[in-house]
């Protein structure tokens, strides 16, 4: 077959007009539009009696709609019990309001979607996308597991055997290992923000009854927000959501914890006898979510790690070959904002790739990028705000974060003439924000061979290096 594609495809070539071989191909692309400014269709919100918030955005042609709950409960809400929140939410499909797990998959397939949990940081989701025609089910579904979960002890072992090898796995991933060291270091091993992993014993002497105790605690009416998205009847909608949610108790306000970040420098080492890689991992404070700095950082970001044709990428990924994968990144809380950068490179290039890291850094500090550059990077963070909220889904993604972090109503309108309003200047100016005598600097990798190059690097002169372990 593969003969006959290729003898077929000469025959068409050895036919094709004379005049078509001389046709010459443009030399130069045409030119990028400007990118367009980004509205978010015309959205409703209101609040029930009991607290809960409910927005209804129409959204698309196609007849289906997304439902997500929303609930301000995370990884912020478990105090020393690391993964309590994840392995609740998971359970939470396991059985409710007298249904088993697999009859609410039943359910949920019967509606054209399946329904999915999961805990963050600081928010909890229950969500599914189903037809239009189904979405007063979809409602009452999602209330269901949200308000009525059973913890079946049928289904705990299970779940948390799953659990168990993901935290078997996540122990020998350096990636891992590097950021849990990062963030005790950063926050404190006292803040939720500090515990990433816990111990195997930890987490296997949570049972059914802390899982309801944890879930009665912080699941409740006034610490929700529902969004529906999509193509739907608006007074239907508002009469299931009403039918569904109308009842919930009001339960607790939402708690936000403060965060004191521990300033550097701090230089910690995590070993790994014999890895032929290094995993540096890096963070500075960033600019909150919403003030003067945080669309520069985050234009700045993309220029400097955060984009595939970032300076640093560039540097150490096609020129240097140290790395395959590099990258930084904003993380925004509610209480907190962090810039990190994170590469896994060769053992022997640790030193080598660190140097090339912190001169860019110097190099964007003290030199504005130049106008084709910023232009460019610009653009792209425009263009893919508009591709990443093109979908009904991934909208409500993003006004449940712009939510989540206390912006304004017209953030998203706003995103994109900010952007592209960012100057050269403001670009540099943010950069100055990472001043490298105040790093948080992590490296998992051969000690023993890590160790001297570190040490022979100017910026880490006087930084006293701390080995740890983790958990």
């Amino acid at each position: 077959m593969r003969r006959m594609i290729a003898g077929l495809m000469a025959a068409t070539l050895l036919a094709a007009p004379v005049g078509a071989a001389a046709q010459e191909l443009p030399t130069t692309p045409p030119p990028i539009p400007a990118p367009k400014a980004f509205t978010v269709p015309a959205s409703e919100t209101y609040t029930l009696a009991n607290g809960m918030k409910v927005t209804l955005i129409p959204y698309g042609v196609v007849p289906k709609a997304v439902v997500s709950l929303q609930t301000y409960a995370g990884s912020i809400n478990e105090g020393p019990d690391t993964w309590l929140a994840s392995l609740t939410l998971d359970m939470m499909r396991e059985g409710a309001a007298g249904m088993t797990a697999a009859q609410i998959a039943q359910k949920a397939a019967d509606m054209g979607g399946g329904i999915g949990t999961g805990a963050g940081a600081t928010s909890a989701s229950v969500s599914i996308n189903v037809l239009s025609d189904r979405i007063g089910d979809a409602v009452a579904l999602v209330a269901d597991v949200a308000q009525r979960p059973s913890f079946p002890d049928s289904e705990l072992a299970r779940v948390k055997a799953n659990w168990n090898r993901r935290l078997a796995i996540a122990l020998t991933q350096p990636g891992t290992l590097a950021n849990a060291a990062l963030t005790r270091a950063y926050y404190g091993p006292d803040h939720p923000y500090g515990r990433v992993l816990p111990t195997p014993a930890q987490f296997n002497a949570y049972d059914a009854a802390k899982l309801k105790a944890w879930h009665a605690a912080n699941f409740g009416a006034k610490r929700s927000h529902l969004y529906i998205a999509g193509r739907f009847d608006a007074a239907a909608v508002k009469a299931a959501v009403e039918k569904a949610f109308g009842g919930w108790a009001a339960g607790p306000d939402r708690t936000l914890i403060p965060v004191n970040p521990k300033p550097g420098p701090q230089l910690l080492l995590v070993d790994r006898p014999g890895a032929p890689q290094s995993t540096i991992s890096l963070a500075f404070p960033a600019p909150d979510a919403g003030s003067a700095g945080d669309i520069p950082t985050r234009v700045m970001n993309a220029l400097l790690g955060g984009a595939f044709s970032s300076r640093i990428t560039r540097n150490i990924r096609e020129n240097k070959g140290y790395t395959y994968s590099p990258g930084s990144s904003v993380a925004l809380l509610p209480t907190n904002a962090v810039w990190t950068f994170n590469a896994d490179v060769t053992t022997s290039a640790t030193g080598a790739s660190l140097t090339e890291v912190f001169k860019e850094i110097r190099t964007l500090q003290t030199t504005p990028p130049g106008d084709e550059e910023a232009a460019g990077m610009r653009q792209y963070m425009a263009g893919l705000f508009a591709i990443q909220n093109s979908t009904p889904g991934a909208l409500v993604n993003t006004l449940a974060t712009r939510d989540s972090l206390g912006l304004p109503r017209d953030w998203l309108e706003n995103y994109v003439p900010a952007t592209l309003a960012v100057t050269n200047a403001q670009i540099s100016e943010a950069a100055r924000r990472l001043p490298l005598d105040k790093m948080t600097l992590v490296v998992v990798g051969d000690l023993k061979v890590v160790t001297p190059q570190l040490q022979a690097l100017p910026e880490l002169k006087g930084m006293t290096a701390i080995t740890v372990t983790v958990p």
